[in-house]
């Protein structure tokens, strides 16, 4: 604030954005904007704030006073405000794309939004920003840098290019090899800008190109959050490895298999369904022993009775998650149920 007073700039501040961002937040930004006649929004912080500076962006062109009208789809606009960004925490990759997430906690609904220009248009990523992260933060927003890789395009059943495949290695690698180095040594330089930079790459439209499917393990972990209002990296950690079981079977353990040998270092002779099984017990052993996180839902204090109309929700209007494999919402209340 110091800084921007020094340089002459009219500042107008929305603080205390919260931990999946609320619609209310953003309505309350999107209301300053018009007021004041904003020209420029500045994003300090992580994902939550990222997100919500997208979607204020976006509602301070909208003649409504409701940005869940652009998130449901229900109005558009064609013009966002200019987003500046500074990076507090290497995580959702909001940084480096176009699209965000927004809660209701008035609907418990969790939706992500996608707007034109709605890309920051300058993005300042300094790892030292990111040396204060907490133990707790920096192992769930690693665990969100690989969701990323895994539900957008690494875990698909159809056809891929296989540099951009190695190149999702790549970054996952890195995340296991850094983010133990991070929570252990949250000064480390070195350890805080690969993540960081791995954050970005991430979820930058590069590394899926050319992929169109479902983000089932986002789509039922959104729901997680909104209704319990959990840390998503931290929810993500605890469906993908049963997700990945639920769903292991021949046609799918080869893709499985191979995130194991050529990430997580498992054995190659294993014979397909043993090498995929490996892999899930290596990547969840990497969640919950080397980052420490918890493993299970019912450690964070949620329980069965919202699994139904969750999974409803989760799979939409269409009844069906097309991803890795096709999710009823049958199935998506028996990954919750692994969970607990």
């Amino acid at each position: 604030m110091s800084q921007l007073l020094e340089a002459g700039a009219e500042i107008f501040e929305l603080a205390g954005v919260e931990p999946n961002p609320r619609h209310t937040t953003v309505n309350k930004g999107a209301a300053i904007c018009k007021k004041e006649g904003i020209d420029v929004l500045l994003a300090v912080g992580g994902g939550s704030t990222i997100d919500a500076t997208k979607g204020i962006a976006a509602a301070a062109k909208y003649d409504g006073d409701d940005v869940w009208d652009l998130v449901s789809r229900k109005a558009f606009v064609t013009e966002t405000l200019p987003i500046i960004t500074v990076l507090t925490i290497a995580a959702t990759g909001s940084e480096m794309d176009g699209g965000c997430v927004i809660s209701n906690t008035d609907t418990n609904e969790k939706y992500g939004y996608f707007a034109p220009d709605n890309h920051p248009d300058v993005s300042f990523l300094d790892p030292t920003n990111t040396f204060s992260v907490s133990a707790y933060q920096t192992a769930s927003g690693s665990a969100d840098i690989m969701s990323h890789i895994f539900d957008v395009a690494y875990f698909s059943k159809g056809g891929c290019m296989d540099m951009l495949t190695r190149v999702q290695e790549e970054v996952l690698k890195t995340v296991v090899k850094f983010a133990p180095v991070a929570v252990n040594t949250p000064d480390d330089y070195e350890a805080r800008a690969n993540l960081m930079w791995a954050s970005s790459w991430a979820l930058n439209d590069f590394l899926y190109e050319g992929f169109n499917q479902a983000t089932v393990c986002h789509a039922m972990e959104h729901q997680l959050s909104a209704v319990y209002d959990i840390t998503h990296g931290h929810g993500l950690t605890i469906i993908i490895p049963r997700w990945l079981t639920y769903i292991l079977n021949e046609e799918t353990a080869p893709v499985i298999k191979r995130f194991g040998v050529n990430v997580m270092g498992v054995d190659e002779s294993l014979s397909l369904m043993d090498g995929a099984k490996a892999a899930i017990d290596a990547l969840s052993a990497f969640f919950f022993d080397t980052l420490g996180l918890k493993s299970r839902l019912s450690d964070l204090g949620i329980d069965d009775k919202s699994f139904e109309e969750m999974s409803k929700t989760a799979c939409g209007q269409n009844g069906v998650l097309h991803g890795f494999t096709d999710l009823t919402p049958k199935d998506v209340e028996a990954i919750y149920r692994m969970c607990l």
